[in-house]
């Protein structure tokens, strides 16, 4: 992603917090000039200094960002992150949306590391939803992929995934996926419940088959019978007990709690005024 295309990402976060106008900064001359530290308050992975910088390069074109900690990377708690200098308003106006994408985007990739580890030395590959924060989905994306993780499909328009209601409304598992060949060349997956419905979706052969809150004996009978379509279990699975999921031998755990359940890293922000 460009910078250009960057900057009109944020933009509307910007308009949400400035509005008509910062009328708190304005109370600092506008020749001013500041400097600033932001220090991490708890152990995290780094994530979203591309969204943090476009926030400040939108209100001052000629604002200093010197990372001293690298995107992606593990940092223990009161590491300092950046330095940065340039207008006082500047820095005073974009330091909440800025720490705001910079927190939430950090708090995802630390979580998807997380679950990277649990999974880590097996085949699978633990994959996130589109259970994103309105606005963020790619942002959130980006950063699932920062902690280890993987995407699936980043909308409704890059993959095909047959649930119960279209199976219902197609009139069967294998009319439903019959269609989507038709329709398009996009991956086609299946949601199913139960064995019956599992062995239905085989028979019909999508790319993938999603084993939706099976137990964990139906798990290992699915991946026993070696269908050679891809397998990604779902559903009541968490840090507690993705490892014996990803043991049965599933391709992919998809999990939403990488991006619908996270709690915003703290952060803090020191602004010093310069002259």
């Amino acid at each position: 992603m460009t910078q250009q295309s960057r900057t009109a990402e944020i933009k509307p976060f910007l308009e949400e917090d400035i509005g008509s106008g910062d009328i708190t900064a304005a109370i600092i001359p506008e020749s001013m000039t500041a400097e600033a530290e932001v220090v991490t308050r708890e152990n995290m992975v780094l994530c979203g200094q591309p969204w943090f910088d476009a926030v400040f390069k939108s209100l001052d074109a000629n604002v200093n960002i010197n990372w001293l900690a690298a995107e992606g990377k593990a940092v223990g708690k009161n590491t300092l992150l950046c330095k940065l200098s340039g207008s006082a308003r500047g820095l005073l106006t974009g330091e909440r949306t800025a720490l705001n994408l910079l927190q939430t985007l950090s708090a995802t990739a630390t979580v998807a590391r997380q679950y990277a580890d649990a999974v880590s030395g097996t085949r699978c590959k633990v994959l996130d939803t589109r259970k994103t924060i309105p606005g963020l989905r790619n942002a959130q994306k980006y950063a699932v992929a920062c902690g280890g993780c993987y995407n699936h499909r980043i909308g409704l328009y890059d993959g095909v995934l047959i649930k119960e209601n279209h199976i219902t409304a197609a009139g069967s598992i294998a009319q439903a996926i019959r269609a989507a060949r038709e329709l398009t060349s996009v991956p086609v997956e299946v949601e199913v419940e139960s064995m019956q419905e599992f062995l239905e979706a085989v028979a019909a052969r999508p790319d993938r088959i999603m084993l939706d809150n099976f137990s964990y004996e139906d798990m290992v009978a699915a991946v026993k019978l070696n269908t050679g379509i891809e397998l990604e279990a779902s559903g009541n699975i968490g840090l507690d007990n993705i490892r014996v999921v990803a043991e049965t031998g599933v391709d992919y755990i998809s999990i939403g709690a990488l991006t619908k359940n996270v709690r915003a890293v703290d952060l803090s922000m020191r602004i010093k005024l310069v002259h």
